[in-house]
């Protein structure tokens, strides 16, 4: 593409050692483009620890030239920020082109610990691929991806992060008009599917890509390839699966409803990205849809490993040509590794769910786990408050598990379950502090949040703040932070629903 963006670019010091080993090696992905100037910018929230991960001057970050630099109305000074081209299924239909429609990516950084990062802008204004969108975003979602992304990382979830919300003192017209916002987002990469899907049409460049892709994330695999240890593209695809099928698991034990699980919105890196009308569970129910556009259920809890699946079937096509020599050794040979999804997801799910309930080592009675969640189903009972009450019952306190279900329905179930940790030798107090350990206390409850982002779009960030602090420090029961672990009212949850904060 030929276009360049309306403004001349400002420039900003503030961020220095930029790398573009994306824009440099595929520049057909990407068109160099500037961000909006913003009004009357103003840091909103920062992440410090994660400035000081990525070795950056929290100072020079903070300052003046450093908010240009976030929100996109200053470039990196030895730095050209670029949108990137994908395509994507969205809700299973294909669009030929989505790209980067509010996104900046600024370059690349290298963190402290050698690992090579994407420091991306959201919200900072229209580019080519914005179709006839505004490029802009709104401080509620901003503040929603800021805040959940960085809720997922203390869940231990792999997951891009936030580095900073800015307002830039511009209003959106959305419902009515809103204040503007602009988010910093850091991620492994953004190649996602929907980039191979892109390759693959329109600019012939598939094994190049997929080297890039090989080379940042799966680098095991370049050197085996060298060794002539099989092939790397099979490989490659292998790995990919591997990393999200873990994924998705670890979505469901959390209790994670992700809502747009669009091609272009699965990674080849294995990171949850893209936190729109994302959502947790309160009552337990497989059918559970929060987002509003989801009309149909198609990424209702329940159906995010089917669809992941799906999604994955869509990338092994864009590598066929790279697979085989034939055609039909290529669909073979990525179906044969497709068909081990559901295996391999099912092998997370169940190991994280017998941590989950203090069985970490085989046992004998696997309908445990399938019974409980047939009576958390049928009871609607509160999905993260189910597992530390189940530990809560091994201390000798009953009321929070009862306070969930009657005890006549759950008491067999716990029943079956002491005598297998009794047959296990497990003590019950140890197995209770273990599970303490990978069932948390706090997650981002959807009320919760709803009413802090309403705040903070009024102006109020103080209950925004409260909130970090026991989200991102999820396993740390504290008196303080009692109200946190509640779930929402009924008629909150009844209905609930989440939007995709363009």
């Amino acid at each position: 593409m030929s276009v360049s963006p309306d403004t001349p670019a400002r420039t900003s010091a503030a961020i220095t050692g930029f790398k573009r080993t994306f824009a440099d090696e595929l520049t057909p992905f990407t068109v160099p483009w500037q961000g909006a100037e913003t009004p009357d910018p103003r840091l909103l929230v920062v992440n410090e620890s994660l400035a000081d991960d990525l070795g950056l001057d929290i100072a020079a970050l903070t300052s003046d030239d450093g908010v240009a630099l976030l929100s996109g109305a200053a470039a990196p000074a030895d730095a050209v920020p670029v949108a990137t081209a994908y395509s994507g299924h969205q809700f299973g239909g294909y669009t030929p082109l989505l790209g980067d429609g509010r996104a900046l990516l600024l370059g690349e950084l290298i963190d402290r610990g050698g690992r090579r990062v994407d420091l991306q802008l959201k919200g900072s204004g229209r580019t080519p691929f914005s179709r006839g969108g505004d490029g802009f975003a709104v401080v509620g979602p901003m503040l929603r991806e800021y805040l959940v992304s960085e809720a997922m990382h203390a869940l231990g979830i792999p997951t891009t992060r936030s580095m900073s919300v800015v307002a830039t003192g511009r209003d959106i017209q959305r419902t009515g008009a809103e204040p503007g916002a602009v988010l910093a987002r850091i991620a492994a990469s953004h190649l996602r599917v929907g980039t191979f899907e892109y390759a693959i049409r329109n600019t012939g460049l598939t094994q190049q890509l997929a080297d890039y892709a090989i080379s940042r994330h799966y680098p095991e695999l370049a050197k085996a390839s060298e060794a002539g240890d099989g092939n790397r593209y099979l490989a490659f695809f292998e790995a990919v699966l591997e990393r999200q099928a873990a994924l998705v698991a670890q979505w469901m034990l959390v209790g994670f409803v992700h809502g747009v699980m669009n091609t272009d919105n699965t990674t080849i890196s294995g990171e949850t990205i893209d936190y729109g009308p994302c959502a947790f569970l309160d009552a337990f129910d497989p059918s559970a849809v929060f987002s509003s556009i989801d009309h149909a259920g198609r990424y209702a809890y329940g159906n995010q490993p089917a669809v992941l699946k799906w999604n994955l079937a869509r990338f092994a096509e864009t590598l066929l040509r790279l697979m085989a020599p034939t055609p039909d050794e290529a669909i073979a040979a990525a179906s044969d590794v497709l068909a081990t999804y559901e295996a391999r997801y099912e092998h997370h799910f169940a190991t994280g769910m017998a941590s989950k309930i203090g069985l970490t080592e085989a046992f004998s009675e696997p309908e445990l786990v399938a019974d409980l969640l047939t009576l958390m189903r049928d009871h609607r009972a509160d999905w993260t408050g189910t597992f530390r009450a189940l530990a809560d019952e091994l201390r000798g306190d009953q009321v929070p598990i009862i306070s969930l279900m009657p005890r006549e329905q759950i008491g067999p179930w716990l029943e079956r379950w002491r005598r297998e940790l009794a047959r296990l030798g497990r003590e019950p107090g140890a197995v209770a502090e273990a599970m303490d350990t990978v069932n948390p206390v706090y997650i981002p409850r959807n009320h919760q949040v709803d009413a802090a982002l309403r705040a903070a779009t009024d102006g109020d960030l103080e209950p925004f703040t409260r909130l970090m602090d026991p989200v991102t420090h999820p396993f740390e029961r504290r008196t303080e932070w009692a109200h946190f672990a509640a779930p929402a009212p009924q008629a909150f949850s009844d209905s609930f629903q989440t939007f995709c904060g363009t």
